[in-house]
């Protein structure tokens, strides 16, 4: 892997007219990593990568993609797909998967010939000669990512990939994802859904309100925090729970409670005391989920009045644990 970033972004920022979208934000994204980029709806996340494509400049800043600034060339090297889809909706499925990757230098004949194979693996086979328009919206999204890597981009930045799909897509979705990033190539992806990027990534940045609020390997940002949540199943009144002085917060499940214990507190003195209680039928100490990590952050940067700046230790992100 080479020790240039894919992606290396210092102190970017970016407003529209009196709203500010993005406020310093600097990430690095690793070669042949697998890297979300992660927030709520409206946290900067588009804006980010719309900067990173040169689709709109950063109002400051500077953004390093693939080695180099910004150049025409690093557009047949980078696969894009937006959060907003668009295709050709007129021009038969065929045709514009050819054109698409003809854009990007694939000849005509092989263009045609990797089209067929990715149509055949999505179940798409039939769909050749069909227009567009013609095709559900779930087949739309699945043509259009397979227009994204066609040309088989070194970089594959992919904009909430998963919206829209079933279960069953956006499972093959992932793996093919995943199987980019296992052949050595970097994908970069947004989303708002913090589960996916707990199962899928080496590294994150998560941003709210523009800002970084964590950045870095994600299985290392989770050791920072601990292992101080307990999934507890119990038969009985677990409203003791609530009040408990050993306990922060309580989550509450269809078949257990999630807990999540003050700091240098000792799981086994609330089993002790749960013991006494409730009948115990899981007891099971986690790592924090990446939820429960973004509200505690959150909510101490609001304490705080503004959101704090990782440090500069966090800022070098993606490192593969595989």
């Amino acid at each position: 892997m080479e020790s240039t970033p894919a992606v290396a972004v210092h102190d970017i920022s970016k407003s529209y007219d009196t709203k500010r979208a993005v406020t310093g934000l600097s990430l690095e994204v690793s070669r042949g990593s697998l890297f979300g980029l992660l927030g709520p709806n409206g946290a900067g996340k588009t804006t980010t990568i719309r900067m990173i494509l040169d689709i709109y400049g950063p109002d400051s800043g500077t953004i390093r993609v693939l080695g180099q600034p910004w150049s025409e060339d690093l557009k047949s090297r980078i696969g894009y797909l937006p959060e907003e889809r668009g295709l050709y909706t007129r021009m038969k499925v065929g045709d514009v998967l050819v054109f698409i990757a003809g854009i990007k230098g694939v000849p005509a004949a092989e263009a045609a010939r990797r089209a067929k194979s990715w149509l055949a693996r999505l179940e798409l086979a039939d769909t050749w000669e069909k227009k567009v328009q013609e095709l559900s919206k779930g087949m739309q999204q699945k043509v259009q990512f397979i227009s994204t890597i066609l040309h088989e981009p070194e970089l594959i930045i992919l904009d909430e990939p998963f919206s829209g799909l079933d279960p069953i897509n956006t499972n093959v979705l992932r793996d093919i994802m995943i199987e980019y990033h296992h052949s050595g190539r970097t994908v970069i992806f947004s989303t708002h859904i913090m589960e996916q990027v707990e199962k899928l990534c080496d590294g994150i940045c998560l941003i709210n309100e523009g800002r970084m609020i964590l950045g870095g390997n994600l299985h290392e940002i989770k050791g920072r925090y601990g292992r101080n949540t307990i999934a507890l199943g119990f038969e009985g009144d677990g409203a003791f729970l609530k009040t408990h002085p050993l306990v922060k917060r309580t989550s509450e499940y269809n078949a257990f409670v999630e807990v999540t214990l003050v700091d240098g507190a000792d799981p086994q003195a609330l089993l002790k005391d749960a013991v006494a209680r409730v009948r115990v039928s899981r007891f099971e100490i986690k790592e924090p989920s990446l939820h429960d990590i973004f509200i505690e952050r959150v909510g101490a940067t609001k304490a705080q009045g503004s959101v704090a700046s990782p440090p500069a230790s966090a800022l070098a992100a993606g490192a593969s644990r595989s």
